[in-house]
């Protein structure tokens, strides 16, 4: 299902259509429009200028945050192997004690 919301960005108001939640997309919007803000006041640039700026910065933070979820995940998946490695030498000593105990009865 599509959802229609309305947003204000820089001062003007645009239609966003998304299978998105209202909220969500409000939410993303908010975002956008604060980065656009701080840059805007800080720069004193036109409202264009700002927009590239700001998208750049956007972008900037999700490859960042893309980048350290990658290392995030590999770091998981080194640590699902050293636990599955441990586990499989922990089976290996409860055999090897069984082996010995069953040696030592006999």
């Amino acid at each position: 299902m599509k959802n229609r919301v309305t947003v204000t960005l820089g001062n003007q108001s645009y239609t966003l259509v998304s299978t998105e939640d209202s909220m969500y997309m409000q939410q993303v919007a908010a975002h956008v429009n604060d980065e656009l803000g701080r840059i805007t006041n800080e720069a004193h640039l036109s409202i264009a200028d700002a927009a590239m700026l700001t998208a750049m910065n956007i972008a900037d933070q999700y490859f960042k945050e893309r980048e350290s979820s990658d290392n995030l995940r590999h770091q998981l998946k080194e640590y699902l192997e050293d636990a599955t490695r441990v586990k499989n030498e922990l089976s290996e000593a409860k055999r090897e004690i069984f082996r010995l105990q069953n040696q030592k009865k006999g």
